[in-house]
C-alpha cells in the first residue's frame, strides 16, 4: 500500500511537472501532425489497465490516411511518413500519455498496456502483468523493447511485478532516458509496427 501511494504521487508530480515543462514543445508538435498528417491530431486506442480494466490511450498520431483502390486503409507500412517515423523513433508521439498518467491510466513505470483482443490469449501466469498499473517504460522495454519475442516480454513483466520497488523504477526511467537518446530498439526490424500477440508467438 505504501509503494502504491507513494508510487502513484511521484507518477502525479513527475507527469504534472513535465507537462508544463513540455507544452510549447507539445503545442509545436501538435500543429505540425495535424500540417503533415491531418486530422485528428491525437490517436486513441482502447487498451488494458490494472486488474483488465479498460482505458482510452493517446498518443500523437504517426501515420497518414491513406486508402487503397478499395477504399480500405493500406497496410501501417505504406502509411507511414517520414515525419512519423521520426516522432516514433525520437518517442515524442508518446508524449500524450502523460495525460494518461495524470488520469491514473498509467504509471510511469510498468508493463505496457496492450490491445483488449490479447485477453483472451494469456496464459494465468502471462496475466499477472495487469496486477500493476501499467507503464509508459517498463522493465522489458529497457531489455529489447520491439525486438524480443512475445514470451520474453512477458516474462520480463511478470518479473517486474515479482520485483517492484522504487528502486527498480528510478533505474528503469534512467535507462529508458539512454535508451530514447540512442532511439534503439524502437520497433521490429524491417517493420513498421510489432507483429501482434497470436497466443503463441
Amino acid at each position: 500500500m505504501i509503494f502504491r501511494t507513494v508510487k502513484r504521487a511521484i507518477d502525479i508530480g513527475f507527469a504534472g511537472t513535465l507537462l508544463l515543462v513540455l507544452l510549447p514543445l507539445l503545442a509545436l508538435l501538435a500543429i505540425l501532425v495535424r500540417w503533415k498528417l491531418g486530422a485528428p491530431v491525437l490517436f486513441t486506442q482502447t487498451r488494458v489497465g490494472y486488474k483488465t480494466k479498460l482505458f482510452k490511450i493517446y498518443k500523437f498520431r504517426t501515420m497518414a490516411n491513406r486508402n487503397g483502390a478499395d477504399g480500405t486503409l493500406l497496410p501501417d507500412a505504406q502509411r507511414m511518413t517520414p515525419f512519423g517515423t521520426f516522432l516514433r523513433n525520437a518517442s515524442l508521439d508518446e508524449l500524450p500519455r502523460l495525460i494518461n498518467v495524470l488520469k491514473g491510466d498509467l504509471s510511469l513505470v510498468g508493463p505496457r498496456p496492450l490491445l483488449v483482443e490479447y485477453i483472451p490469449l494469456y496464459s494465468e501466469t502471462q496475466n499477472r502483468r495487469h496486477d500493476v498499473r501499467p507503464g509508459i517504460t517498463g522493465w522489458a522495454q529497457i531489455n529489447g523493447r520491439n525486438n524480443i519475442t512475445w514470451q520474453e516480454k512477458f516474462r520480463l513483466d511478470v518479473e517486474y511485478v515479482d520485483r517492484k520497488s522504487l528502486l527498480l523504477d528510478f533505474k528503469i526511467l534512467v535507462l529508458t532516458f539512454f535508451k530514447v537518446v540512442k532511439r534503439s530498439d524502437v520497433s521490429q526490424t524491417d517493420r513498421a509496427t510489432a507483429d501482434k500477440f497470436n497466443g503463441s508467438n
